[in-house]
């Protein structure tokens, strides 16, 4: 067969490889990269108070280099290489040539794709836990949990769910509504529980410092779910496409079902309660963005908007363990209470022939609405126990990891500020404010003062 030029395999393009699927990848792993840098940290850094604006968008900045770095040094490997134990892979490093040039485990694409990707998603999970911290966590324990929380809290759920761990073949999570959403949420918490409150007026008074950028930071998040959840099948495919729709379909759903629900009760439509509702509804699709058909994911997104709503507004408020933690940006709600609904919607909405695309080598893959006219209703039911187990490890592993890892922290380094930092925010952390305009700010030197007079020459005395 005579194939155009651009077809023929070469050094560069060897037989295994799909170009298009390659370059489908490596443009939706740019799209979740985006949502971190500058994604999040645009949106972290207008969603607080002015004085903790440098802060909050520094976090963000820093564990997205962070992450890399020990990604490839130990933690790829750790999530999908070679099996350490049950639970996690051994312990190497991404680095080599010939490893990241060789064919992926997923798809017909280069290792080096896969990897990156891979981190991009690990990135974003320590950033969205982070929300949870914002206003109050010592930069120098944060530079320390970063690597801490990757290496042995998140490894575990990316190789137990998706590397070939005990449950890839059952479970049902097609971009992470359990090892990112869930993980993050329930550590942030977590964590947010060990390293106390804000200072008490900021949790009293905590008004966003640039609704605009805020609305920017959260279109990045949006828009970039298009490679979140596009690139999970590794391949310019028909799942791709039908996730790509049903994510946008869910999150603007999930969004005016916030908004209405806001109106009705509070009389005002808020516009940070507008970018919860999308946020909820990014998360709740993500589990099966694509296995489900779109009337699926219309249903998702009103329970998306409505259901974390209802544990944030009214929940929240009426138990004091809610209370007695605080969560910042509400990430337990937005992540880990969307993420569960999400994986749990997804056992019950997903579509059988939709999961052999996805799932090929699947054990007990089936929707429960489908299971009843197919006569196979123990195997839906058995799909439900197999989400719900997932959830509740997840969960427990996150709670108890953090935990361990905050308390050998604040064994190094306090956990939380100090009473006077917390007074006065960025200036006392990094030395910077987030708006320095025109005397606002701005440091001026004192004038050097010399106490002593001048000694004039003696034409100068002269008087005329």
């Amino acid at each position: 067969m005579n194939l155009p030029r651009g077809l023929i395999p070469d050094e560069g393009s060897p037989e295994w490889m799909n170009k298009a699927d390659s370059a489908w990848q490596l443009t939706a792993t740019t799209m979740v990269c985006l949502q971190s840098v500058p994604g999040l940290v645009i949106l972290y850094g207008s969603m607080v108070k002015k004085k903790w604006a440098v802060n909050s968008a520094f976090m963000a900045f820093y564990a997205f280099a962070a992450v890399l770095v020990c990604w490839v040094l130990l933690a790829y490997q750790m999530s999908f290489g070679a099996k350490m134990s049950p639970l996690l892979g051994r312990p190497g490093s991404a680095l080599s040539e010939k490893f990241l040039l060789g064919q992926s485990r997923r798809g017909l694409v280069p290792v080096a794709d896969f990897v990156f990707y891979q981190f991009a998603f690990a990135a974003i999970t320590v950033i969205l836990l982070a929300g949870s911290l914002l206003g109050r966590m010592n930069f120098y324990a944060w530079m320390l949990f970063v690597p801490l929380w990757l290496l042995f809290s998140y490894t575990v759920g990316a190789s137990t769910i998706w590397g070939d761990g005990f449950l890839e073949r059952r479970i049902i999570d097609y971009a992470g509504g359990f090892v990112i959403h869930l993980s993050s949420g329930v550590a942030g918490f977590t964590a947010a529980y060990w390293v106390g409150p804000r200072h008490s007026h900021d949790r009293q008074n905590f008004p966003p410092n640039n609704i605009i950028h805020m609305l920017g930071g959260a279109g990045f998040l949006w828009l970039g779910w298009t490679g979140f959840n596009g690139g999970s099948p590794f391949a310019a495919d028909l799942v791709a496409s039908l996730a790509i729709f049903n994510t946008h379909l869910c999150t603007a759903t999930s969004l005016l079902v916030w908004v209405s629900l806001d109106m009705v009760f509070y009389r005002k439509s808020s516009v940070i309660g507008a970018v919860q509702g999308m946020i909820t509804g990014l998360v709740c699709i993500t589990p099966g963005a694509g296995i489900v058909e779109p009337w699926a994911a219309l249903l998702m997104g009103i329970m998306s908007g409505s259901v974390p709503w209802y544990t944030m507004m009214v929940l929240h408020r009426r138990f004091a363990f809610f209370q007695s933690v605080d969560d910042t940006l509400a990430v337990f709600h937005t992540h880990a209470v969307a993420g569960l609904l999400g994986g749990i919607l997804s056992g019950i909405f997903a579509k059988p022939a939709l999961l052999k695309l996805m799932y090929p080598d699947s054990t007990y893959h089936t929707g429960l609405i489908y299971s009843f006219s197919g006569g196979r209703h123990a195997d839906g039911f058995k799909q439900i126990g197999i989400q719900l187990l997932g959830a509740a490890f997840i969960s427990a592993w996150n709670a108890g990891v953090t935990s361990l890892i905050c308390i050998l922290i604040s064994r190094i380094v306090d956990l939380r500020m100090d009473e006077d930092d917390l007074e006065i925010g960025d200036d006392a952390v990094h030395g910077e404010e987030a708006y320095a305009l025109w005397g606002d700010g701005e440091r001026m030197p004192k004038p050097l003062r010399l106490h002593m007079h001048p000694r004039l020459p003696s034409f100068c005395r002269h008087r005329f």
